[in-house]
Formats: C-alpha cells, structure tokens, sequence
C-alpha cells in the first residue's frame, strides 16, 4: 500500500495540526489506509506546534515569508518545499498567509482549510466578533476546499455550537475551537478516503 502524505502548514500553536496527528495516531491511519503526516511546515520559527511535530517524530520545516521578496517568490518556495514530501493533502492549520491563486491552482483539490464559522457566513477575520454583533444564536466552523476566493471552496463538514447568555468573542471562539479539534481530523480522513491511493 503506498503512502498518501500529509504536509499540514503552521503558524502559531498548532492546536489543529495537533488534534490531526492525535487522530491519526489513535485511529492508526498509516497502518489502516496508508495515510501517513509526513511533515509540518511553518512560516514562523518560534510558532509552538513545531516543538509537538518533533516530538510525534514528524519531519519539520520552517520557511521565513519576510525572507521572500513576495507573496509569489513566498508562495513558489513553499510548494518546492511542500512537493518535496510528496503531498497527496495539504492543510492549512492556522497558517496566516494569504495564499496566491498560482499556489490555490497548484494544489487544487488537494487543498483544505478550516474556518471559524458556518460558511457561507462571516468569510475572512473576527468571525466570532461579527456573529456575535449580529444576533446568531448558533455559530461553528467550517472545512472547506480552498479555492482562489477567499473562504469560498466546496464545503466538506461542517459544526454547529449555540451562542449563549454573555457569551464574547472569547468564549465563542473557544467554544467552537472544540469543534474544529474534531472535525478537521474527521474531514481530513474522508477527503483522503476519496482519493485513489496512488
């Protein structure tokens, strides 16, 4: 059975990139389906979830975007990096870059994100803040294909949390982080599941 790899991109703690790994090493993907994280890459050498990727024993790279004379030059390194694992999936886990459509293209249909609310609603930044100012009762998040418009690719599942009595922006979030610790890995699997191994 070959290997379908995964390169999960970083920035920060990681907390999703951790919640995949967990899954995956729990529900042993490698030995049952041949999915295997191969490598964790960031753009920031201090983001926290590089430290948990080594200590699974996944490879880590980090790739510094100010070291880049554009979003393009950024963009091109990085699926160099990136192709070197041989990627059958790539997630985006808290990676805070606007990709460009020629990277978007590169990996179409092997390209997946999660958003902090239900889409088509609250596409882009303070997601919680602006279900809050509008009344919802219910928020969640959202894994979608990424596409070249922004939080806008085929839904692949979706969360659904209550908004409560004094809730802010900062329970909300957590709240729905919760979420998205359990249907990244969920969506992740399945995704991988509809490929053809090859």
């Amino acid at each position: 059975m070959n290997n379908r790899n995964v390169v999960i991109l970083i920035s920060g703690g990681g907390s999703n990139m951790a919640a995949i790994v967990r899954a995956a090493e729990q529900q042993r993907w490698q030995a049952r389906h041949g999915i295997r994280i191969a490598a964790v890459v960031s753009n920031r050498a201090d983001a926290g979830g590089l430290a948990f990727a080594r200590e699974h024993g996944i490879a880590t790279e980090v790739l510094d975007h100010r070291a880049h004379s554009s979003r393009e030059d950024f963009d091109a390194a990085l699926a160099r990096t990136i192709d070197g694992h041989q990627p059958a999936l790539v997630v985006l886990a808290g990676f805070m870059r606007i990709l460009t459509p020629a990277f978007v293209t590169h990996y179409a249909g092997r390209l997946v994100n999660i958003h902090p609310s239900l889409l088509p609603a609250f596409t882009g930044l303070h997601t919680h803040q602006r279900a809050l100012d509008a009344g919802c009762r219910f928020a969640g998040c959202t894994v979608h294909e990424v596409t070249a418009e922004l939080d806008a690719g085929p839904i692949l599942e979706q969360a659904v949390v209550p908004v409560l009595p004094g809730d802010d922006a900062q329970t909300l979030a957590a709240r729905v982080l919760s979420q998205e610790h359990l249907i990244y890995p969920r969506a992740v699997l399945a995704h991988l599941l509809r490929q053809p191994a090859g």
